[in-house]
């Protein structure tokens, strides 16, 4: 009884934060949810690409249960998996990641929690479900993260999730903004930290 309420409980926690990640493209351009936003080329959609090859290895070959298609692996030295050609689109890419959802939760549910795996690019690589699912869903809402902070430097919207979007209230966010830039040049020793923040102030989105 206990293992189907930590398998069921860790899988609902999984299925809200892949949601909670597939609407952070919501109402960008295809330029916005594709385009490089850190100096290491961390971009929305290629999250979830990520993830979706996650998602399809690990809950599928290191199960003996392979995804029905064509995988690449995420370890790839180009990081193919991390960002979206031009002839993707972003239905493919959220498709994939749909049905990666679908694979696995055939796997989460047809298998006990204590069912055995083998993942061969790992240094420990015997694994049980309960690992796996721990491990995926860490993985996700690391990601799941990323995306608030990628989102929020595009647009300024924020949320954990499309019911609880926040709504935007310029001068509240800049008041706020500038209550914590004030503490941390205190804390910094004043006033001739003043130019570098100015600078990373022109780094977030246009409110």
């Amino acid at each position: 009884m206990i293992d189907d309420l930590v398998k069921d409980y860790l899988h609902g926690q999984l299925r809200s934060t892949r949601r909670a990640l597939v609407w952070k493209l919501d109402g960008l351009s295809e330029y916005d949810v594709r385009r490089p936003l850190t100096t290491t080329g961390t971009n929305l959609l290629g999250l979830v690409k990520h993830l979706a090859t996650v998602e399809a290895w690990y809950f599928g070959e290191v199960f003996g249960r392979p995804f029905p298609e064509p995988l690449r692996r995420w370890q790839d030295a180009d990081g193919s998996d991390l960002w979206v050609i031009p002839t993707e689109s972003r239905e493919q890419i959220i498709d994939f990641y749909q049905r990666a959802w679908v694979h696995a939760g055939a796997t989460i549910n047809e298998l006990p929690i204590d069912a055995p795996g083998h993942v061969p690019w790992w240094s420990r690589p015997d694994v049980n479900l309960f690992t796996i699912m721990v491990h995926v869903l860490q993985e996700t809402a690391r990601h799941a993260g990323h995306a608030d902070i990628l989102r929020e430097q595009v647009d300024g919207r924020t949320g954990v999730m499309a019911e609880y979007e926040e709504q935007v209230d310029t001068e509240a966010r800049e008041a706020h903004w500038a209550t914590i830039e004030r503490a941390a040049q205190e804390a910094a020793g004043g006033s001739q930290h003043a130019e570098l923040s100015d600078t990373h102030r022109t780094v977030g989105p246009a409110l």
